[in-house]
């Protein structure tokens, strides 16, 4: 078996960076690509090994095509053999509506790539662009300055003493139980009202295959194809009838789901191999939480998180990884404000729409004019994006004169002296 080279007793190479990212899934690998592209000295943590799985719809929705066509990373998901999807089908009961997906130069159609393809794709251009990337490496804790000003992280491996680590900013982009978000006790500004439950397989599909969304009262379903002829099949459904009818099992309640929605749905999922694992998860409620303090910001689900039944989650993710790079670039307190109210803006649009569909309090009447909602939000989300600079740096003229340590500083400064208080993990 050929092991990772990287392994919890990694260290970093060094002893400050101008900044750490907790976490190097979409969201946090995106972050340290952008950072480094600048000229940012970056190191990225991840618990998980280099090119690992992770549960996911894959579905990419307009606006996160466009982010990876404008980093030069689209064309590298379709060469991996990521399919091409060029149309896009509602089906509201037994009505069908099939949606063409104009193509451009820099939208040519919507692609899910298995999180194994994605993530590897933007960690390699992270490395590519200077940032350091450690898997399977814990961190334990966030420590702060005497004025509660984080200033860094501590790894800790079974049976070393814990490294620290400093940095002018750590982000945490480690997911819904962020340890990062709990170390700094951000806070919850909302909350959704609902949260649905999904299960996941893989079943062969042929080529020139679409997305397909499923709807009938009280569930729906989705078919997605994705990377090595296999697309992701859902179902959906409200948390307390996922209690009710899968606790005694997953693959037959599952199937009966697919079976209501339809039956055509329900014999691919069939094709899955008799033991092919299925993945859920129960669901939870949305959030958007407080996303910077001092010396720290969150960005993908760690700041923000709606339920999956709109396969909106990696866009939001590769948006906010853009704009908070764009902030930490600038570098001031004003930059990191607009980068909030920006944030929330869009973050509050796609969480109404998003519970709106998930309550599954809807008749199939006005589910479609739902969706023509959230994509009216799509699209403006798609216009903000093509008008926006890629992140730079600011002049060293320009830069504010709060503290801010040399990026070839290898070691912390002396204040760095206590752990952040706090929640701890």
């Amino acid at each position: 078996m050929v092991s990772n080279p990287i392994s919890l007793m990694a260290t970093p190479r060094r002893g400050h960076y101008d900044a750490i990212i907790v976490g190097a899934r979409c969201a946090g690998a995106a972050t340290a690509m952008l950072l480094a592209r600048a000229g940012l000295k970056v190191l990225a943590i991840d618990r998980k090994p280099y090119g690992s799985d992770t549960l996911s719809t894959h579905a990419l929705m307009r606006p996160a095509v466009l982010q990876l066509w404008r980093w030069g990373l689209l064309e590298r998901l379709l060469k991996a053999g990521t399919p091409l999807i060029e149309t896009t089908t509602f089906h509201y009961g037994d009505e069908e509506i099939t949606i063409p997906l104009a193509a451009s130069s820099d939208l040519p159609g919507l692609i899910a790539p298995r999180r194994t393809v994605l993530d590897r794709i933007l960690v390699d251009a992270a490395r590519k662009a200077g940032a350091e990337m450690l898997h399977e490496v814990a961190v334990g804790d966030l420590f702060a300055d005497t004025r509660g000003r984080v200033r860094g992280i501590e790894i800790r491996a079974a049976g070393r003493t814990a490294v620290r680590v400093s940095a002018d900013i750590v982000v945490g982009a480690d997911g819904i139980g962020s340890l990062v978000a709990k170390c700094v006790d951000a806070q919850t500004l909302r909350r959704g009202a609902v949260s649905a439950a999904h299960v996941y397989g893989y079943a062969p599909v042929e080529p020139g295959a679409g997305y397909h969304w499923y709807f009938r009262d009280g569930i729906a379903g989705s078919f997605i194809p994705t990377n090595d002829s296999l697309a992701c099949i859902v179902a959906s459904v409200p948390t307390g009838l996922f209690d009710q009818r899968f606790r005694l099992g997953h693959a037959r309640a599952r199937i009966d789901m697919l079976e209501a929605l339809s039956p055509a749905l329900a014999a691919q999922a069939a094709r899955a191999p008799k033991d092919a694992r299925l993945q859920a998860f129960r669901g939870v409620p949305g959030y958007i939480r407080q996303p910077h303090g001092p010396g720290w910001a969150l960005v993908g689900d760690a700041g923000f998180f709606r339920d999956p039944i709109t396969s909106h989650g990696i866009s939001d993710a590769l948006r906010d990884a853009e704009s908070l790079a764009r902030a930490i670039l600038n570098g001031s307190e004003a930059a990191f404000a607009v980068w909030q109210q920006q944030r929330d803006m869009i973050a509050n649009q796609i969480l109404d729409t998003t519970d709106a569909i998930a309550g599954f309090d809807w008749t199939l009447d006005d589910l479609g004019e739902r969706h023509r909602r959230f994509s009216a939000i799509l699209k403006a989300e798609v216009q903000a994006l093509a008008g926006q600079p890629m992140p730079a740096r600011r002049a060293a003229a320009s830069k504010p004169s709060t503290y801010r340590a040399a990026a070839n500083q290898d070691k912390p400064p002396a204040e760095l002296s206590r752990n952040r208080t706090g929640a701890r993990p």
